[in-house]
Protein backbone atom coordinates (compact mmCIF):
# COMPACT_ATOMS: atom_id res chain seq x y z
CA UNK A 1 0.00 0.00 0.00
CA UNK A 2 1.47 3.39 -0.81
CA UNK A 3 0.28 6.62 0.65
CA UNK A 4 -0.77 9.69 -1.88
CA UNK A 5 -1.55 12.12 0.52
CA UNK A 6 -2.53 12.68 3.84
CA UNK A 7 -4.31 15.89 5.79
CA UNK A 8 -5.01 16.51 9.35
CA UNK A 9 -8.51 17.20 9.33
CA UNK A 10 -11.31 17.65 13.00
CA UNK A 11 -8.16 15.95 14.72
CA UNK A 12 -8.21 13.14 12.80
CA UNK A 13 -6.27 12.12 9.22
CA UNK A 14 -8.07 11.99 5.79
CA UNK A 15 -5.78 9.72 4.09
CA UNK A 16 -5.87 8.44 -0.06
CA UNK A 17 -4.35 5.41 -0.77
CA UNK A 18 -2.96 3.23 -3.71
CA UNK A 19 -1.86 -0.54 -3.99
CA UNK A 20 -2.11 -3.13 -6.80
CA UNK A 21 -5.81 -5.05 -6.60
CA UNK A 22 -5.44 -8.36 -7.13
CA UNK A 23 -8.79 -9.00 -7.64
CA UNK A 24 -9.33 -6.11 -10.86
CA UNK A 25 -5.81 -6.57 -11.96
CA UNK A 26 -5.42 -3.12 -11.53
CA UNK A 27 -3.59 -0.07 -9.63
CA UNK A 28 -6.68 0.91 -7.00
CA UNK A 29 -7.28 3.91 -4.93
CA UNK A 30 -9.35 4.61 -2.28
CA UNK A 31 -9.52 7.11 0.88
CA UNK A 32 -9.56 6.55 4.48
CA UNK A 33 -10.43 8.94 7.55
CA UNK A 34 -9.32 7.66 10.70
CA UNK A 35 -10.48 9.92 13.69
CA UNK A 36 -8.09 10.79 17.05
CA UNK A 37 -8.27 8.03 18.96
CA UNK A 38 -6.13 6.12 22.19
CA UNK A 39 -2.90 3.89 21.50
CA UNK A 40 -4.12 0.77 20.29
CA UNK A 41 -7.66 2.07 20.44
CA UNK A 42 -10.00 0.00 16.94
CA UNK A 43 -12.13 2.06 15.47
CA UNK A 44 -15.65 0.87 13.86
CA UNK A 45 -16.00 1.09 10.24
CA UNK A 46 -18.19 2.70 7.73
CA UNK A 47 -17.88 1.86 4.13
CA UNK A 48 -19.18 4.74 1.88
CA UNK A 49 -20.08 3.55 -1.69
CA UNK A 50 -19.72 6.21 -4.31
CA UNK A 51 -22.23 6.29 -7.53
CA UNK A 52 -21.74 6.31 -11.15
CA UNK A 53 -19.04 8.50 -12.71
CA UNK A 54 -17.51 8.83 -9.47
CA UNK A 55 -14.61 7.96 -7.61
CA UNK A 56 -13.37 8.30 -3.58
CA UNK A 57 -12.82 12.22 -4.51
CA UNK A 58 -16.29 13.11 -4.49
CA UNK A 59 -16.69 12.34 -1.00
CA UNK A 60 -14.02 13.19 0.68
CA UNK A 61 -14.29 17.06 -1.13
CA UNK A 62 -18.20 17.16 -0.92
CA UNK A 63 -19.29 14.89 1.80
CA UNK A 64 -18.75 16.66 4.91
CA UNK A 65 -18.74 13.62 7.32
CA UNK A 66 -15.58 14.16 8.91
CA UNK A 67 -16.65 16.25 11.89
CA UNK A 68 -19.79 13.68 12.41
CA UNK A 69 -17.10 10.22 12.28
CA UNK A 70 -14.51 12.46 14.85
CA UNK A 71 -17.73 12.70 17.26
CA UNK A 72 -18.27 9.05 17.07
CA UNK A 73 -15.23 7.96 16.51
CA UNK A 74 -16.58 6.38 13.18
CA UNK A 75 -13.65 5.24 10.56
CA UNK A 76 -14.86 6.20 6.76
CA UNK A 77 -13.62 4.22 3.97
CA UNK A 78 -14.35 5.17 0.55
CA UNK A 79 -13.22 2.76 -2.26
CA UNK A 80 -13.13 3.74 -6.18
CA UNK A 81 -16.41 2.57 -8.24
CA UNK A 82 -14.54 0.58 -10.72
CA UNK A 83 -11.11 -0.91 -12.05
CA UNK A 84 -8.86 2.06 -13.83
CA UNK A 85 -5.86 1.56 -16.22
CA UNK A 86 -5.40 2.53 -19.99
CA UNK A 87 -5.75 -1.30 -20.26
CA UNK A 88 -9.39 -1.80 -18.84
CA UNK A 89 -11.94 -2.07 -21.33
CA UNK A 90 -14.36 0.85 -21.18
CA UNK A 91 -17.53 2.55 -23.18
CA UNK A 92 -15.89 5.65 -23.23
CA UNK A 93 -19.08 7.63 -24.72
CA UNK A 94 -21.25 6.21 -21.88
CA UNK A 95 -21.32 7.48 -18.70
CA UNK A 96 -23.07 5.06 -16.95
CA UNK A 97 -21.23 1.87 -17.99
CA UNK A 98 -17.73 0.83 -17.80
CA UNK A 99 -15.08 3.04 -15.45
CA UNK A 100 -16.56 4.53 -12.94
CA UNK A 101 -19.68 2.16 -13.34
CA UNK A 102 -18.77 -0.74 -11.89
CA UNK A 103 -22.29 -1.73 -9.75
CA UNK A 104 -20.34 -3.29 -7.00
CA UNK A 105 -20.29 -6.78 -8.82
CA UNK A 106 -18.24 -9.24 -10.15
CA UNK A 107 -18.39 -9.54 -13.73
CA UNK A 108 -18.92 -12.45 -16.06
CA UNK A 109 -18.94 -11.58 -19.27
CA UNK A 110 -15.88 -11.12 -21.63
CA UNK A 111 -14.02 -8.28 -22.22
CA UNK A 112 -15.81 -6.82 -18.45
CA UNK A 113 -15.21 -10.07 -16.28
CA UNK A 114 -11.33 -9.75 -16.06
CA UNK A 115 -10.81 -6.58 -14.13
CA UNK A 116 -14.59 -5.62 -13.19
CA UNK A 117 -14.61 -7.37 -9.98
CA UNK A 118 -15.77 -4.68 -7.83
CA UNK A 119 -18.09 -6.74 -5.25
CA UNK A 120 -14.98 -8.76 -4.60
CA UNK A 121 -12.88 -5.88 -4.30
CA UNK A 122 -15.29 -4.43 -1.80
CA UNK A 123 -16.12 -7.28 -0.04
CA UNK A 124 -13.27 -9.58 0.56
CA UNK A 125 -9.24 -7.62 -0.82
CA UNK A 126 -9.90 -3.91 0.57
CA UNK A 127 -11.25 -5.10 3.87
CA UNK A 128 -8.53 -6.89 4.62
CA UNK A 129 -5.96 -4.20 3.34
CA UNK A 130 -7.80 -1.87 5.94
CA UNK A 131 -7.61 -4.62 8.99
CA UNK A 132 -4.06 -4.80 8.04
CA UNK A 133 -2.95 -0.73 7.91
CA UNK A 134 -5.87 0.96 10.07
CA UNK A 135 -6.86 0.76 13.63
CA UNK A 136 -10.57 -0.82 12.39
CA UNK A 137 -12.50 -3.34 14.36
CA UNK A 138 -13.71 -5.51 11.77
CA UNK A 139 -16.39 -7.10 13.79
CA UNK A 140 -18.27 -3.29 13.69
CA UNK A 141 -19.05 -2.77 10.10
CA UNK A 142 -21.89 -0.82 8.73
CA UNK A 143 -21.81 0.63 5.12
CA UNK A 144 -23.40 3.33 3.00
CA UNK A 145 -23.27 4.59 -0.40
CA UNK A 146 -25.42 7.29 -2.65
CA UNK A 147 -27.10 6.05 -5.83
CA UNK A 148 -25.48 3.44 -7.86
CA UNK A 149 -23.69 3.37 -4.51
CA UNK A 150 -27.02 2.85 -2.45
CA UNK A 151 -27.32 0.03 -4.80
CA UNK A 152 -24.16 -1.82 -3.57
CA UNK A 153 -24.98 -0.71 0.02
CA UNK A 154 -27.78 -2.42 0.57
CA UNK A 155 -27.22 -5.73 -1.40
CA UNK A 156 -24.00 -6.05 0.41
CA UNK A 157 -25.97 -5.78 3.63
CA UNK A 158 -28.95 -7.78 2.57
CA UNK A 159 -26.82 -10.79 1.26
CA UNK A 160 -24.75 -10.59 4.58
CA UNK A 161 -26.38 -9.01 7.55
CA UNK A 162 -23.82 -10.55 9.72
CA UNK A 163 -21.22 -8.56 8.85
CA UNK A 164 -23.38 -4.91 8.26
CA UNK A 165 -24.86 -3.98 11.62
CA UNK A 166 -26.55 -1.38 9.38
CA UNK A 167 -27.18 0.00 5.93
CA UNK A 168 -28.11 3.54 4.77
CA UNK A 169 -28.54 4.97 1.29
CA UNK A 170 -28.42 8.32 -0.20
CA UNK A 171 -30.81 8.17 -3.47
CA UNK A 172 -30.28 4.09 -4.15
CA UNK A 173 -31.35 2.41 -7.38
CA UNK A 174 -33.14 -0.12 -5.30
CA UNK A 175 -34.15 -2.19 -8.49
CA UNK A 176 -31.69 -1.82 -10.68
CA UNK A 177 -33.00 -4.80 -13.07
CA UNK A 178 -36.11 -2.90 -13.64
CA UNK A 179 -34.58 0.46 -14.74
CA UNK A 180 -32.89 1.28 -17.23
CA UNK A 181 -29.20 2.42 -15.60
CA UNK A 182 -29.42 -1.83 -15.04
CA UNK A 183 -31.28 -2.96 -17.35
CA UNK A 184 -28.51 -1.21 -19.69
CA UNK A 185 -25.17 -3.18 -17.50
CA UNK A 186 -26.83 -6.14 -16.72
CA UNK A 187 -26.82 -7.84 -19.23
CA UNK A 188 -23.28 -6.84 -20.56
CA UNK A 189 -21.60 -8.06 -16.80
CA UNK A 190 -23.86 -10.40 -16.28
CA UNK A 191 -25.44 -12.24 -19.20
CA UNK A 192 -29.31 -12.47 -20.34
CA UNK A 193 -29.93 -15.06 -17.66
CA UNK A 194 -32.27 -12.54 -15.15
CA UNK A 195 -31.99 -14.80 -12.49
CA UNK A 196 -28.24 -13.88 -11.86
CA UNK A 197 -29.18 -10.20 -12.03
CA UNK A 198 -31.29 -10.78 -8.87
CA UNK A 199 -28.62 -10.90 -6.12
CA UNK A 200 -27.48 -7.22 -7.51
CA UNK A 201 -30.96 -6.00 -6.91
CA UNK A 202 -32.20 -5.03 -3.30
CA UNK A 203 -35.73 -5.46 -4.14
CA UNK A 204 -35.04 -8.86 -5.69
CA UNK A 205 -33.35 -9.94 -2.43
CA UNK A 206 -35.83 -9.05 -0.35
CA UNK A 207 -38.73 -10.85 -2.61
CA UNK A 208 -36.66 -14.08 -2.31
CA UNK A 209 -35.98 -13.86 1.38
CA UNK A 210 -32.92 -11.55 2.64
CA UNK A 211 -33.25 -9.56 5.33
CA UNK A 212 -31.85 -6.98 7.52
CA UNK A 213 -32.83 -5.06 10.78
CA UNK A 214 -31.30 -1.71 10.35
CA UNK A 215 -32.06 0.04 6.99
CA UNK A 216 -32.24 3.68 6.67
CA UNK A 217 -32.70 5.16 2.94
CA UNK A 218 -33.13 9.14 2.00
CA UNK A 219 -34.53 10.28 -1.09
CA UNK A 220 -35.07 13.83 -1.75
CA UNK A 221 -38.89 14.64 -3.29
CA UNK A 222 -36.79 16.76 -6.74
CA UNK A 223 -34.30 14.09 -8.09
CA UNK A 224 -34.58 14.18 -11.07
CA UNK A 225 -34.09 10.53 -11.29
CA UNK A 226 -36.59 9.37 -9.06
CA UNK A 227 -39.30 8.42 -11.75
CA UNK A 228 -37.15 6.55 -13.80
CA UNK A 229 -33.99 5.07 -12.35
CA UNK A 230 -34.37 5.11 -8.75
CA UNK A 231 -38.01 4.16 -7.91
CA UNK A 232 -37.91 3.95 -3.98
CA UNK A 233 -41.53 3.09 -3.28
CA UNK A 234 -40.55 -0.35 -4.89
CA UNK A 235 -38.20 -0.82 -1.98
CA UNK A 236 -40.72 0.15 0.90
CA UNK A 237 -43.10 -1.97 -1.03
CA UNK A 238 -40.95 -4.88 -0.80
CA UNK A 239 -40.15 -4.31 2.71
CA UNK A 240 -43.70 -3.92 3.57
CA UNK A 241 -44.91 -6.90 2.19
CA UNK A 242 -41.58 -8.37 3.83
CA UNK A 243 -42.37 -7.19 7.47
CA UNK A 244 -39.05 -5.62 7.24
CA UNK A 245 -39.02 -2.58 9.66
CA UNK A 246 -36.89 0.12 7.30
CA UNK A 247 -36.88 4.19 7.78
CA UNK A 248 -37.22 5.09 4.14
CA UNK A 249 -37.87 8.55 4.14
CA UNK A 250 -38.86 11.47 1.20
CA UNK A 251 -36.57 14.57 1.67
CA UNK A 252 -38.88 17.54 0.03
CA UNK A 253 -37.12 19.62 -2.67
CA UNK A 254 -33.86 17.62 -2.12
CA UNK A 255 -31.91 16.45 -5.32
CA UNK A 256 -29.65 14.07 -6.52
CA UNK A 257 -26.67 15.91 -5.84
CA UNK A 258 -23.75 16.03 -3.24
CA UNK A 259 -25.71 19.23 -1.63
CA UNK A 260 -28.92 16.65 -0.44
CA UNK A 261 -26.06 13.88 0.35
CA UNK A 262 -24.13 16.58 2.98
CA UNK A 263 -27.00 17.70 4.10
CA UNK A 264 -27.44 14.20 5.95
CA UNK A 265 -24.23 13.22 6.15
CA UNK A 266 -23.63 13.54 10.13
CA UNK A 267 -27.19 12.09 10.74
CA UNK A 268 -26.48 9.28 8.83
CA UNK A 269 -22.82 9.06 10.46
CA UNK A 270 -24.61 9.29 14.05
CA UNK A 271 -27.19 6.17 13.23
CA UNK A 272 -24.21 4.24 12.19
CA UNK A 273 -22.71 4.79 15.21
CA UNK A 274 -25.29 3.99 17.66
CA UNK A 275 -25.70 0.24 16.41
CA UNK A 276 -21.73 -0.10 15.71
CA UNK A 277 -21.43 0.83 19.37
CA UNK A 278 -24.77 -1.18 20.45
Amino acid sequence: METVAENRSHGGMQGVYGHASRETGTDMTFAVFVPEHAPGEKLPVLWYLSGLTCTHANVIEKGEYRAACAEHGVILVAPDTSPRGDDVPDAAEEYDFGKGAGFYLDATREPWSKHYRMRSYIEAELPDLIAEHFPADMERQSITGHSMGGHGALTAALRDPARFRSVSAFSPIVAPSLVPWGQKAFPRYLGEDRDKWREHDAVALIEDGARHDHILVDQGTADNFLGEQLKTHLLAEACEAAGMPATIRMQEGYDHSYFFVSTFMAEHVAWHAERLKA
